[in-house]
């Protein structure tokens, strides 16, 4: 797929499970559980998807998926899987490699996000990534330090420090065309400062939705996480944005939903759903 001057790419780095309450919040497992069945327990197969974005002279990565620093009990806990999909599989499969990454765009620095913009080599900290600038909210970076006590599980400065230590941190300081048909828009439901990625051409929009939508199955207002800071905050955000993207057929990117990659959406007196199913 090609929009404005990036051929989009859609970038499997592996796959994880949450518990699927925490996933859909209020809406009860007999609802949920339709679209996203659980195991023994209670958890729902999600992806971990990434984007690359080609240019002329430029390759831009969004997130980086969760890496490999993990301990065998964080593994089984969160039944992380590199058999079927990992970044290096993915980037090779289009004739690239870690190294010709020119920037990354970080979300969020949430370990699922952020966990694969470094890695342990015999022991020492490495960067992933070591060409790329690094794009993150400066507000979210500050967050991601001092954490509030709901989320702090969920920021593992390993995954990050080292990219201040190597002067490849670009601390943004708020919404902003970080490149030409890229626009970065920044959320609070989720965490402080995340930011989504909004890329435009002539004829098409395209949004990375990150945790603001996560699977297709988020698509309706009231359906968010038990994992978002300030989930009325996340349900004004998806008010804000839906509309627009209903009526301009906006193609939304879904970062963790196991069955799709995106699609376009309907609103309907129902409120908003999927609509067409688009493969990048």
């Amino acid at each position: 797929m090609k929009i404005g001057n990036y051929h989009l790419f859609s970038v499997e780095t592996g796959c994880f499970a949450l518990d699927g309450g925490a996933m859909f919040g209020v809406v009860p497992k007999n609802l949920w559980e339709k679209t996203n069945p659980s195991d023994s327990n209670n958890r729902i197969s999600l992806a971990l998807r990434s984007l690359l974005l080609e240019s002329d002279n430029q390759l831009i990565l969004i997130d980086t998926g969760v890496g490999y620093k993990f301990d065998e009990k964080f593994s089984k806990i969160y039944n992380i899987e590199f058999s079927e999909y990992s970044l290096e599989k993915s980037l090779d499969k289009y004739n690239f490699s870690r190294m010709d990454i020119t920037d990354v765009i970080i979300t969020h620095l949430h370990f699922d996000h952020a966990g694969g913009t470094t890695f342990l080599n015999n022991g020492n900290l490495e960067l992933t990534f070591p060409n790329a600038i690094h794009h993150v909210q400066g507000e979210h970076w500050d967050w991601a330090l001092n954490p509030s006590e709901k989320d702090k599980t969920s920021f593992i400065k390993k995954d990050f420090l080292l990219l201040e230590q190597k002067e490849k941190l670009n601390k943004l300081p708020g919404p902003m065309e970080l490149f030409p048909g890229i626009e970065l828009l920044v959320m609070y439901g989720h965490t402080k400062g995340m930011q989504i990625v909004k890329i435009s051409g002539s004829k098409n929009t395209f949004l990375y939705c990150s945790d603001l939508i996560p699977t297709a199955s988020h698509i309706p207002v009231p359906w968010v996480m038990a994992y978002d800071n300030n989930p009325l905050t996340t349900m004004n955000e998806k008010s804000r944005l839906l509309p627009r993207a209903a009526k301009e057929g906006w193609i939304l990117f879904y970062e963790h939903d196991p069955f799709r990659e995106a699609s376009t959406v309907l609103s309907s007196d129902k409120g908003f759903r999927m609509n067409d199913e688009i493969h990048i």
